[in-house]
This record gives C-alpha cells, sequence and structure tokens, in this order.
C-alpha cells in the first residue's frame, strides 16, 4: 500500500534550473516602475453591483463640500470592494471609505406591520484637490 502513495510524490527535476546554463536569464520578469491603480475590466464590471445609487440628502451635499461622498452600497460591500468600484467608475483613488450599517425602519400597512430591509452606506473621502461628478445636474 505505501508504494502507491509514492506516486504521488514529488520527484526531483533531473536538469535543475541552475545547472543548465542560461536558465536564470531566461526566467527574469519586467515589472511596471508605477503603482497605479488598476482599473481593470474585472474591476469597472464588478463596480455597478457595489455601488448602488449615491444618497441625495442635505448632509450629503455638505459633506460633498469637504470631498465626502455618499453612496447606497449592496449589504455585502467591504472598504476595499467600495474603493476599487470608485476607483474603477469616477477614476479618482479614495483617501478612505467609511461603511455604516442603516437599520431599516418599522412600517406598516393597513393592520399589517412590516419592516424595511436593512441596507449600508458608504462615505468616502477624496484626497485634496480631487472631485467627482456625482451630485452635478441635480
Amino acid at each position: 500500500m505505501v508504494a502507491f502513495w509514492d506516486k504521488f510524490k514529488r520527484k526531483p527535476r533531473r536538469g535543475a534550473p541552475s545547472e543548465r546554463p542560461g536558465a536564470q536569464a531566461s526566467r527574469v520578469k519586467e515589472t511596471s516602475a508605477s503603482p497605479e491603480i488598476k482599473a481593470s475590466k474585472g474591476n469597472s464590471k464588478e463596480a455597478p453591483r457595489i455601488l448602488v445609487a449615491p444618497l441625495l440628502s442635505e448632509k450629503a451635499s455638505r459633506l460633498a463640500e469637504n470631498r465626502q461622498y455618499v453612496f447606497k452600497v449592496v449589504p455585502s460591500a467591504t472598504r476595499i470592494g467600495v474603493a476599487r468600484a470608485v476607483a474603477a467608475l469616477y477614476g479618482v483613488r479614495p483617501a478612505s471609505v467609511n461603511i455604516l450599517r442603516v437599520k431599516g425602519k418599522r412600517v406598516r400597512f393597513g393592520r399589517v406591520a412590516g419592516r424595511e430591509k436593512d441596507w449600508k452606506k458608504a462615505v468616502v473621502t477624496l484626497p485634496p484637490g480631487k472631485r467627482i461628478a456625482v451630485y452635478e445636474g441635480v
């Protein structure tokens, strides 16, 4: 039975890379020098699924004057996901992201008592000098 498991063990390669001439030169990778945010196709497709809508309120418009923008986000959203979504949609990397859980209000439909869904909102702070056009034209 032990011999059966031997076929799954890793066997050493016959010609190790250090022994072969020219093996080191072919394995060198080229790297880019600038560490910028990559708005890949995956991020841009995922962004509308994370950011539901910008919140339009008096407080949100006051916060926008201080480079803070408020969005309604999906309940499973994280800070990193929201930051990537804002970078993909608006092309600006956020300085910070704060997420708040909002409890749904109790409502009534005639005699039947119900409750609105819980939801999340994200307050996105941009770096100095950066702005996004979220509340324009409203």
